[in-house]
């Protein structure tokens, strides 16, 4: 005698709390999407430079900025972060690579 209903107990979906999107590069390396400014994202005029130069440069140019700088034979993560920029540096602490986003 028992009379249920099936889908009765369940509780209905919930929605998810939104987060947010994360900026993607897409075309050309310069211009974010999602906005009309194209931003700066990598700094070639700063190789041959001092980490320390090469830090206050890009820290002029986009406030905020996480400046990491990998010696040589330092491993990285693979992450990729829109505030962050890594500066690849010789034994003398001289960048050897382009400095860019990521």
């Amino acid at each position: 005698m028992a009379e249920g209903k099936q889908g009765q107990g369940t509780n209905p979906p919930q929605e998810q709390p939104k987060k947010p999107l994360r900026r993607v590069f897409a075309g050309s390396k310069n211009q974010l999407l999602g906005t009309n400014n194209p931003t700066k994202t990598s700094w070639p005029e700063l190789v041959g430079v001092t980490a320390e130069e090469a830090e206050k440069k890009i820290k002029e140019e986009m406030a905020g900025v996480e400046i990491r700088v990998v010696l040589p034979g330092y491993l990285i993560t693979c992450d990729y972060e829109t505030q962050r920029v890594r500066l690849y540096v010789d034994k003398s602490k001289k960048v050897i690579q382009t400095p860019m986003i990521g």
